[in-house]
């Protein structure tokens, strides 16, 4: 067994290089040698619930299926009720469990979160795990109803409206935690304001996507600071580079040159699932996590927020949007 200083030169050689921090090498070194590891499985899940956005494929399919099969009940957020339904009947045969279920919404039509959210709470009084894992590169630019480029409409307003309509959820099921599964995409972009909506002259997705993905981390970190004490923690995490259907779709060229060193599904949801059941002492709130160790948020300098209340202004947006009457 190696001893934890080894382990600790690892993981720091492995994150210096990002290429072996984010690839299947780096979970399968880190899996080996971290203490974080070194447990037997994950702690039971039984009696609890958790609500999972994105999980008719990927790490969002990966994470119901663990956490339906450490007992939990697993209800899920899909936009197709076909894919709904089949992945439904996989989760619970892959799982071994029966407390799976769906609701239908389209995360850029917050009409349709609300109608989810107000089904939900209609149907339970606690939520303990609310896991935010739908994403999407969209190549070419488009807009909701109200003009909102819908990378941002889907993955940040969309997301930020599903925590606060389930926060008294949340709340009744204390000590309980939102997972917000960001990208290492992130690390290349600047939390701004003003830059964060592309227009649609120059649109480039991945950009899209990446500005989206670092303002999800900086919104988790606001939510941990703006509730304290309540019970509820806030994690941001990035899976690394994890072989899903929408990497081979959006990122064709990407996927074919890294395919032998990406992730499965299974490795990209591992901490996405150590996260939902883990000791809540242990972790905190308002942390950014990759293979269940807090990360800094930054690898590049200049991507650093120029303003110190760029987090707290970005709060302000997004609860602004979620407040007005729909068009």
């Amino acid at each position: 067994m190696m001893v934890p200083s080894v382990g600790r030169l690892a993981d720091t050689l492995l994150e210096d290089t990002v290429v072996g921090s984010f690839s299947r090498l780096g979970w399968s070194v880190r899996s080996r040698l971290l203490p974080e590891f070194a447990a037997d499985g994950s702690p039971p899940f039984a009696g609890r619930v958790a609500v999972i956005t994105g999980a008719t494929s990927g790490i969002g399919r990966a994470a119901a299926t663990r956490l339906a099969g450490l007992g939990g009940t697993v209800h899920f957020l899909a936009r197709d009720p076909g894919r709904a339904a089949q992945a439904q009947r996989q989760i619970a045969a892959a799982s071994g469990h029966g407390t799976v279920s769906y609701g239908l919404a389209d995360l850029d039509d917050l009409d349709s979160v609300r109608a989810f959210a107000r089904d939900f709470l209609a149907r339970n009084d606690r939520l303990d795990v609310l896991v935010h894992n739908a994403g999407a590169i969209h190549r070419d630019y488009d807009a909701t109803d109200d003009g909102t480029e819908r990378t941002v409409a889907g993955q940040l307003i969309a997301p930020f409206a599903l925590t606060s309509l389930l926060l008294p959820a949340l709340s009744a099921a204390a000590p309980s935690r939102v997972i917000t599964v960001s990208s290492g995409g992130m690390y290349t972009q600047r939390l701004d304001l003003a830059t964060l909506q592309m227009p649609s002259s120059g649109y480039n997705g991945v950009t899209a996507y990446a500005r989206v993905k670092r303002a999800q981390v900086a919104l988790s970190r606001e939510w941990a600071r703006r509730h304290p004490g309540t019970g509820v923690a806030f994690h941001a995490m990035h899976p690394g580079w994890v072989d899903t259907p929408g990497l081979g779709t959006s990122l064709p060229g990407f996927h074919r040159l890294t395919r032998p060193i990406l992730r499965t599904a299974d490795q990209g949801a591992d901490t996405v699932v150590w996260l939902a059941t883990a000791d809540p002492g242990l972790l905190g709130s308002g942390r950014f996590w990759h293979d269940r160790r807090p990360r800094s948020e930054y690898l590049l300098p200049w991507t650093r927020e120029a303003d110190p209340a760029a987090a707290s202004k970005l709060w302000d947006y997004v609860a602004a949007q979620i407040t007005q009457p729909d068009s």
